[in-house]
């Protein structure tokens, strides 16, 4: 039995029906696929993702999964993307991590923060290494890199990415391996230097051909064919497996010998299931896994609850658009928490109108979706997505916001170009990745590994992004 059915539980139901299990799927929405999700844009009937659109490109868990079903991964077009920060748009240099540059004194770093601070980040090569707090980003970024690089270039990057402030983002969940290569650097930026250098080649992101959500809907019936999907044993044909949305639970106890007991609200009101097996995908009933796993408490101490995020896609007709004037979208920089009137980004942002914490230009990102924009309603359409909401902040915005953001952003003016929008949105995002949230998860899987029958899988173990988590369900689908 799976508890979950984002692409977490969703990839570990395939997984144990390739294995020949029946499987049962328990999910509280009233759909599968969780922040992964597709919507159609008005009366043109394209279909759009309205949660995740790209996936990472490290490692190799999310390409095989998505060519395994039979879907075609493709790569963003050739182009940069920008930042926007103190009331001014520019590309975000391409040689870095988490937003930390490699090259302090490259052209495009110097475009972003000035002379000032590529000098200061410059120091960052000649610095002794004194003590700093390594885990926090905000910390380790500003004391080696200086502040212009750690609001302008780390802050929109990993800010936007995770939906957190940079003082609650640990290392080594946003940057994995960043530490170590410090440690061996003994400089910031040559460990990111060094770290770039081992990478792959292309895009730091790849897509699917039709949308992420195409993912969501290849899984579940993968997961719910009376047949298992091409990779399964031979002779492993049997019942379906069954996925039940609209269906929360509200207790789970150990069946004697027989497994594992579970209750479930559902349309038809409370019911039981009973399985061998138990697999987790979900924080939203740990309350329930921590008294089996030898502790009442939660295991998460962190209140903070995720961010609330708002998507807002517009499709426009903007022939200005056609020579993509920023890119594949734009981060934009939080307001810094502190500062003082000589402070630039006082004098030039302070009143600034944007509310948006990120734009994408969604046709300029991926050729296929512009292919069929301009097959369904015409050249010069665009499809743009703003997305708002951070740690501490509930925004609703108006049209007419989007619409001024959207125009700031991309420096077009877009008041009457709408054809059609469609707005989504998403409450309590995964907490942000403390370095005592990550300390507490980690010792909670522990013991969880020692309760027989029993696996917990998801993005709240396993870090943000689907590369991170469709490989962690996978592994946790076997070893249970």
């Amino acid at each position: 039995m799976v508890v979950g059915a984002g692409i977490a539980g969703l990839t570990a139901a395939r997984s144990l029906r390739r294995r020949g299990l029946r499987v049962l799927v328990l999910e509280a929405a009233d759909r599968p696929g969780g922040p992964v999700h597709g919507d159609k844009l008005g009366s043109t009937g394209l279909s759009v993702d309205v949660g995740a659109e790209s996936f990472a490109a490290r490692g190799s868990a999310v390409g095989d999964l998505v060519t395994d079903l039979g879907l075609t991964v493709v790569e963003p077009a050739p182009i940069s993307a920008w930042g926007y920060a103190a009331s001014r748009a520019f590309p975000l240099p391409k040689a870095g991590i988490m937003g930390i540059p490699a090259h302090p004194f490259a052209a495009d770093v110097r475009r972003a923060v000035g002379w000032p601070g590529a000098l200061r980040a410059g120091m960052d090569r000649i610095k002794p290494r004194r003590w700093v707090d390594e885990e926090n980003l905000e910390t380790f970024a500003r004391s080696r890199l200086g502040r212009r690089v750690a609001e302008r270039l780390v802050a929109p990057v990993a800010a936007g990415v995770h939906s957190a402030p940079l003082e609650r983002l640990d290392v080594d969940a946003v940057a994995p391996g960043l530490r170590e290569a410090y440690a061996r650097e003994g400089s910031l930026t040559r460990a990111v230097a060094a770290m770039r250098a081992q990478a792959p080649a292309g895009s730091a992101v790849r897509g699917i051909e039709g949308g992420m959500h195409r993912l969501v809907e290849e899984l579940t019936l993968a997961v719910t064919s009376d047949v298992p999907d091409g990779g399964a044993p031979a002779g492993s044909a049997g019942p379906a497996g069954v996925l039940l949305v609209r269906h929360e639970v509200v207790a789970l106890d150990r069946d004697g010998d027989q497994g594992w007991s579970v209750q479930a609200e559902g349309p038809g009101g409370p019911a039981t299931f009973r399985a061998p097996r138990l697999l987790v995908t979900t924080p939203a009933v740990v309350d329930l896994v921590s008294p089996l796993a030898g502790r009442t408490a939660d295991p998460v101490p962190d209140p903070e609850p995720g961010a609330d995020i708002r998507l807002v896609t517009l499709l426009l007709e903007a022939p200005e658009l056609d020579a993509a004037p920023r890119g594949s979208g734009l981060l934009v920089a939080p307001k810094p928490r502190t500062w003082s009137t000589r402070d630039e980004n006082h004098r030039a942002g302070a009143h600034d109108p944007v509310q948006a914490k990120a734009l994408t230009h969604s046709t300029a990102k991926w050729p296929w979706l512009a292919a069929r924009v301009a097959g369904a309603v015409g050249p010069g359409n665009h499809v743009v997505r703003l997305s708002y909401g951070r740690i501490g902040e509930t925004v609703e915005p108006t049209l007419d916001q989007v619409v001024r953001d959207a125009s700031v952003l991309l420096g077009v003016d877009l008041d009457g170009k709408v054809r059609e929008h469609l707005s989504a949105r998403w409450n309590g995002s995964l907490p942000p990745p403390t370095p005592v949230y990550r300390r507490e998860v980690a010792a909670f899987v522990e013991r969880v590994s020692h309760v027989d029958g029993l696996g917990v899988t998801g993005g709240w173990i396993a870090g943000t992004g689907l590369a991170a988590i469709v490989g962690h369900a996978q592994d946790c689908a076997e070893q249970l």
